[in-house]
């Protein structure tokens, strides 16, 4: 799926421009969904956190059973050569990605001799600085690891966040607030989420239902730094309610204010923008 138009995509061993086709119909990726991905982001000259988003791709390889066969350096190097096709001024996603080829004599599981490698790099904007979102429930609900590889970014999870988005779209919202098995808040179809509450911070706890993203432990270290109090916790639909402000973090946008819940309305409030600060500066500190 091709949200840009300038994409650049690295497959065996040399850059192609354009969106190639890199995967076949008989592999197994292609008809049992083994894939795993993950994304950085390009922007104003920097690419925050770029190794670490190269180091969980092969973690998810390994979570779905598939054999990781570029190291983090390589990747990083890789991704990095790739981005001088770009304009200085454009914003780029990247994406590494593997896939499963083979499947045992059974077909369901994929086999490590063989694993599908691309890097796809699409100029994609940043959220504009004022963006903002509005959120609702969903009858839809994050899964536990009993049920699926929720400790991979894995392509085959996201059907349930379409869902997730689908019906919030139909209620009018941008996005949908998601709830764990146990009916806690987890996080949203696109992010991570966090809440402001008489000037303290709160995110859900991770309990293996979500990823805990690169981005939001960035933003929490962040603003541990500058002294703020944040809390990883358990946290109820009741207790987004009564926040004074509610925000979305993601690689994506970085940072997202929400405006509504459901009947409840918010202020673009002064902790998601020293959020959004913080991590512009801490990006061009780090290089």
């Amino acid at each position: 799926m091709a949200v840009g138009t300038h994409i650049r995509t690295y497959f065996n061993g040399t850059w192609h421009e354009g969106n190639p086709a890199v995967i076949h119909a008989a592999d197994h990726g292609a008809w049992l969904g083994s894939t795993v991905f993950d994304g950085a982001r390009w922007f104003d000259g920097m690419a925050p956190d770029l190794a670490a988003h190269c180091a969980r791709v092969n973690r998810s390889a390994e979570a779905l059973m598939l054999r990781p066969t570029v190291g983090t350096e390589e990747m990083v190097a890789i991704v990095r050569e790739g981005l001088q096709g770009f304009a200085p001024d454009e914003a780029v996603y990247i994406r590494p990605m593997y896939w499963g080829i083979h499947g045992d004599a059974t077909a369901i599981v994929p086999q490590p001799e063989e694993t599908g490698f691309a890097v796809c790099l699409e100029a994609i904007p940043m959220a504009k600085s004022d963006a903002s979102a509005t959120l609702t429930r969903t009858r839809f609900r994050r899964p536990v690891l009993e049920d699926a590889v929720v400790n991979a970014k894995a392509g085959c999870l996201y059907p349930n966040n379409a869902r997730m988005l689908t019906e919030a779209r139909a209620k009018g919202f941008a996005n949908a607030l998601v709830a764990d098995a146990l009916g806690n808040v987890a996080e949203t179809a696109t992010a991570n989420i966090f809440m402001v509450r008489d000037s303290e911070v709160f995110t859900p706890i991770p309990n293996g239902t979500f990823l805990a993203g690169i981005t939001r432990a960035r933003h929490i270290d962040n603003m541990k730094r500058e002294g703020m109090t944040v809390h990883e916790t358990v946290l109820s639909f009741a207790d987004f309610e009564a926040a004074d402000e509610v925000f979305m973090t993601g690689n994506m946008s970085k940072v997202t204010p929400v405006t509504r819940f459901d009947d409840v309305h918010y202020q673009v409030g002064p902790v998601a923008r020293r959020v959004r600060e913080m991590y512009w500066d801490w990006a061009r500190s780090a290089g």
